[in-house]
């Protein structure tokens, strides 16, 4: 029973493969209806799975490692964190053609933030600052974090060099190269993490936080979850804030300029991939990263 593979060598997802590998899989919830959300990103496809559950298959091999990570972790982390985060119910083998674990978890109830309600909250800077304090406090008794394992080691900065310097030049016009190139330059150049290794979410922006009546409710998706330097996490400071409520956040998680200079770094690398990937076929995104580049520029 194939599902057959797309050009890209990417597994073919519909709902007839969900279905068949919730079924089988788990057959307590097989009675349950699938409803496909849509858009649901470019890192998994996303089925609500009755009301309390979401059943989440990788798109390509770069995800295929978040299921077992968030299995594992989340848990975990969940106890220590004053926001709420996924909850894994159960990781799916791979079936029916499909070559990745994949998961089932607790669905969260929530709007996707967005800069135009937060961006001048500095209630909402603080949460997340305050989130990110107790993310990296968290020091799990049989794990040094000096050895992180591979599979929670997250790149540096630096190994986005030659794609950066690509992408300012494919975008000069749209942005001001010279502004990019410097800050670019400064980031990289800035001194790195000296102090013990810390977990960080990865991942941070708008689409993996949760609002519930304009308020911060969630974070999700962990797949980027790792530990080292924090400075990847401030992208959200350049995604969701304005300048005002981005000092409030800067202030509460207490940033130096080193770091702060790296997590403008991040944000701008992050942008740029995103924009020249997704801006010219998605209107959302043409936005958003337009604003997270615009923003990092500002500082």
């Amino acid at each position: 029973m194939a599902t057959g593979r797309t050009a890209d060598s990417r597994p073919a997802i519909d709902a007839a493969l969900a279905r068949r590998l919730v079924d089988t899989q788990f057959p307590q919830w097989a009675e349950l209806p699938l409803k496909l959300l849509d858009p649901a990103g470019s890192d998994h496809v996303i089925y609500r799975l009755g009301e309390d559950l979401s059943v989440r298959l990788p798109r390509h091999a770069g995800a295929s490692r978040q299921a077992v990570k968030e299995s594992e972790w989340l848990p975990r982390l969940a106890p220590h964190l004053p926001l709420a985060i996924p909850v894994p119910a159960g990781v799916g083998e791979p079936d029916f053609d499909y070559p990745w674990p994949w998961a089932v978890s607790r669905w969260l109830d929530g709007d996707v933030a967005t800069a135009e309600m937060l961006a001048d909250s500095s209630r909402t800077a603080v949460q997340l600052a305050e989130f990110l304090t107790a993310l990296q406090a968290f020091v799990p008794e049989d794990f040094p974090v000096e050895d992180a394992r591979e599979d929670l080691t997250g790149r540096p900065l630096a190994d986005r060099d030659r794609a950066t310097r690509a992408a300012i030049a494919e975008v000069d016009g749209a942005f001001d190269a010279v502004a990019m190139t410097e800050l670019w330059d400064a980031a990289l150049s800035a001194p790195g993490w000296d102090r013990p290794p810390v977990w960080f979410h990865g991942d941070f922006h708008t689409g993996n936080l949760l609002t519930v009546a304009g308020r911060l409710s969630a974070v999700i998706d962990f797949g980027e979850l790792g530990i080292g330097d924090p400075a990847c996490d401030l992208t959200i400071a350049f995604t969701l804030m304005s300048a005002r409520s981005r000092a409030a956040f800067r202030a509460t998680l207490g940033v130096d300029d080193a770091t702060w200079t790296r997590g403008r770094g991040w944000a701008l690398a992050t942008g740029l991939n995103a924009y020249i990937s997704y801006a010219a076929v998605n209107p959302r995104v043409a936005a958003q990263t337009t604003r997270q580049i615009t923003e990092a520029l500002i500082g």
